[in-house]
This record gives C-alpha cells, structure tokens and sequence, in this order.
C-alpha cells in the first residue's frame, strides 16, 4: 500500500482515530499533512514522526481557514491525493436536550468541516488528475446509542456526501466512508473515567461488539490506507463498517 510522493491530508489527526491514520500512512510513505486546532498535540506527533509528516493548525468549521491550509499545503507539496475527513466531536444529548449553540457545534464540527475540507481539496485533487476522500462516518449512522441525536445525525449525513463526491466527480476522485465501531481512543477513556463506575461502563461496550474488545486507531487507519489505496480502487460511494460487529445481534435465543 505503498503511498510514495502522494499527499495525504488527515484532519484531527493530531490523536485518536486521526492518530492511528496519520502513523499508517507514515509508514506507508506518504506525505502526511496533520490538520488539528491542538498545536501542541499535532506538532508533538510531527515532531516524533519525522520526515514526512507536517502539521498545520486548523479549525475546519471556519472555511477561510480550510482555503489557507490548502494553499499552504499545495505550496509545500504541490499535490493533494488523499483527504481523510476524520475530525469529530461527541457530546451527549437527546433532541429536547439539544440546545440550538451544541446542535451548531457538533453540526460544524463534523459535517460542516468536512465539507469544507473536500469542497477545497476536491480542486487541489483535479489539477492532479485524481485522488481520494475518505470520510470518517460511524456505526452509529446505522445503529444509535442513547442521547447522540446531533452526533447520529452527522455521521448518516457523511454518507449522503460520500455518495455524492462519488458519483459528482467519478471517474478520477472516488469517496469512502469508514464506519467504526468503539475505538480505544483517549476520547472514549476519558468517557470512561469520567462516568460513576468506569470499569462497568468500559465492559459494556466491549460487550457490543462480537469480537469482545474494542478496536484500536491503528486498525481503523489500515481500513482507510486500503480503501484509499491502488488495492481498494474499486471501493466508490459505498461505507464500510468496521465496527466489531456492533449491531449484527438481535437477542433472544434459538429453538432447542
């Protein structure tokens, strides 16, 4: 999955799921580009990684700032060929729990922000005659927890973009969207421990997944290297759950 000389974006990349992305595709060679508002998070890894990796601040949810971190990183690099649109909050809240300021932010954050990312990296992709936009979705965009009305409603939104940079810029761009399950990420540690009994509260999501364990980054980021790869070029406009399987089990029990 060799990723030598192409260019390849991923926001929130500086931990997390982003984290497991950026260090796949490090070791695949590409020119990792790591877009984060965490400065020292993102500049840390960078720092760590080595050659080949560069990070750039960036608040996604502001389109101003999205069009000068393409030009900074066209300027750097001359090319765009892979988009990984990972970056995303959680915050719990069922719709008569939502106030109109967290509906916005979590919208921003994770819908918004990714397409402001593929509407600038789309251009930077074409004069390149072709590249790739993985989008960051969830299983929850088939299947919901409690009290995820904003964040649901992102991650089923992701595939009705994925499908459409699929079929509005085929043959030379294709989009994927990626669908994890739970993901042992700092994000959902610090769920964890801030919750009244952490260590049931972490065996019950391990219980949801078939597999009895949660995934790691790392696993999600070689899904996203293989479906952004030569390997993975017939993948166009489809998700693909890599979840554990979460949701695949109805209860009850079969006739004796």
């Amino acid at each position: 999955m060799s990723f030598k000389n192409k260019t390849v974006i991923v926001t929130g990349g500086a931990t997390g799921i982003g984290e497991g992305c950026v260090r796949v595709f490090h070791r695949e060679n590409a020119n990792v580009v790591v877009l984060d508002i965490d400065t020292r998070l993102g500049e840390t890894l960078c720092e760590n990684l080595g050659r080949g990796s560069f990070f750039v601040e960036c608040d996604i949810s502001k389109e101003q700032q999205v069009q000068q971190a393409m030009k900074q990183i066209m300027d750097k690099y001359g090319r765009i060929d892979v988009l990984v649109n990972n970056a995303g909050i959680l915050k719990y809240a069922s719709v008569t729990e939502t106030s109109e300021a967290l509906w916005d932010e979590i919208i921003n954050a994770n819908l918004k922000g990714a397409f402001f990312c593929a509407k600038h990296a789309i251009p930077c992709m074409q004069e390149g005659k072709g590249g790739v936009v993985i989008n960051m979705s969830s299983v929850q965009a088939f299947t919901v927890q409690e009290k995820v009305a904003a964040y649901a409603t992102t991650k089923a939104a992701l595939l009705g973009l994925t499908r459409s940079i699929a079929v509005d810029y085929a043959p030379d761009i294709r989009s994927v969207a990626i669908c994890p399950g739970g993901i042992d990420t700092p994000l959902n540690q610090k769920a964890f421990r801030n919750s009244p009994d952490p260590e049931r509260v972490r065996q019950e999501t391990i219980d949801l997944h078939l597999v009895q364990r949660m995934g790691t980054p790392e696993e999600i980021g070689e899904m996203v290297a293989f479906a952004a790869g030569e390997k993975g070029s017939f993948l166009n406009g489809q998700p693909i759950r890599i979840d554990g399987g979460i949701g695949s089990k109805i209860g009850g029990s079969g006739a004796s």
